[in-house]
């Protein structure tokens, strides 16, 4: 099993600024990627970003170069800087991580409101 805690939601105003932060416990030794997803009332789970630990980074489409998701394989560890937030960007964001199965975080809610 593996454990994820996410931090650093919370309300920005548009055009602003936040940096999301997760960390794996457990069984860590088998993670090959983890990343981001996103999720608003109504909708599926899209995508934000993803990091394999060989570095292979993929975002969604949507992201357009405001989003840089880093990772660090020794704490397993990931981030996710989001600048140039949109009101469209709100919604609660989920941490991931992969290895046999896919692990999920409990979630953090990002608001982008004025």
């Amino acid at each position: 099993q593996v454990q994820l805690v996410e931090s650093g939601g919370g309300l920005v105003q548009p055009g602003g600024s936040l940096r999301l932060s997760c960390a794996a416990s457990g069984s860590t030794g088998g993670i090959y990627q983890m990343g981001w997803y996103r999720q608003t009332p109504g909708k599926q789970r899209e995508r934000v970003a993803t990091i394999t630990t060989s570095g292979i980074i993929n975002y969604g489409d949507f992201v357009k170069g405001r989003f840089t998701i880093s990772g660090d394989n020794a704490k397993n560890t990931v981030d996710l800087e989001m600048n140039s937030l949109k009101p469209e960007d709100t919604a609660i964001y989920y941490c991931i991580a992969d290895s046999l199965n896919r692990y999920w975080g409990q979630g953090t809610q990002v608001t982008v409101s004025s």
